[in-house]
């Protein structure tokens, strides 16, 4: 377990250096949304073919959430999962504050209303992030099944999340992922903060919706 617990912690930094790095040192004037969207579905394939192998490259408590409530993995080592994500998010989010010219204050963090970079209110929020989610899930459990394309996974699931990115930056900047919006949300403070509570409710909506799909087998394809 301390391999998986390893890998947790370093996927979900790179994720998050990555990711946010690309919207906080990168910035839309240089590589755009796009850029931004590719940034965190290229990361995730890389730790997908890097730590995949050791623990599955969760990196997303909700995809261990949807994993657990799909049956797919249990209770302790989804805790051993979640506290590993989240270090590795703070982590992640430290680095990029100790490079940044703006230093902790923007770490690209999530946010609605007044945090979201479309101005997009709660509603909105709310429900991009539980559908996201959700469609995010059901990539995940069906690419990595029993009947998965395992060899095309990783990139499978990275176009997921860089399309979920390109639709919805401009909604809440997006999570899907609460570690992912709690490490600089921490780091960061004040609204980013007090707002952080949307992106753990809404992705562990969707991450259970997801999860129920492969749980009652009304996508598990036929034996």
């Amino acid at each position: 377990m301390i391999k998986k617990f390893a890998a947790e912690l370093v996927g979900t930094l790179v994720l998050v250096l990555f990711g946010c790095g690309a919207a906080v040192l990168g910035g839309f004037d240089h590589v755009g949304q796009l850029g931004i969207a590719l940034a965190f579905g290229f990361a995730i394939i890389a730790m997908a073919y890097g730590i995949g192998p050791i623990s599955g490259c969760h990196v997303n408590p909700a995809v261990s959430l949807g994993a657990f409530v799909a049956g797919r993995m249990g209770a302790k080592d989804m805790v051993l999962y979640w506290i590993a994500q989240f270090i590795g998010a703070i982590i992640g989010a430290a680095i990029i504050g100790m490079i940044a010219k703006t230093g902790f204050a923007s770490l690209g963090q999530n946010g609605f209303d007044a945090g979201s970079p479309g101005g997009y209110g709660l509603q909105a929020a709310l429900t991009f992030e539980i559908v996201a989610t959700a469609i995010f899930l059901i990539a995940i459990l069906g690419v990595t099944g029993a009947k998965g394309h395992g060899a095309f996974a990783g990139v499978a699931i990275g176009i997921t999340l860089a399309v979920i990115h390109i639709v919805g930056i401009q909604v809440t900047g997006v999570s899907v992922n609460p570690a992912r919006s709690f490490g600089p949300a921490l780091l960061a403070g004040g609204q980013a903060l007090s707002q952080v509570w949307v992106f753990f409710v809404a992705p562990a909506i969707g991450a259970v919706i997801g999860g129920l799909f492969f749980r009652l087998k009304l996508l598990e394809p036929d034996a």
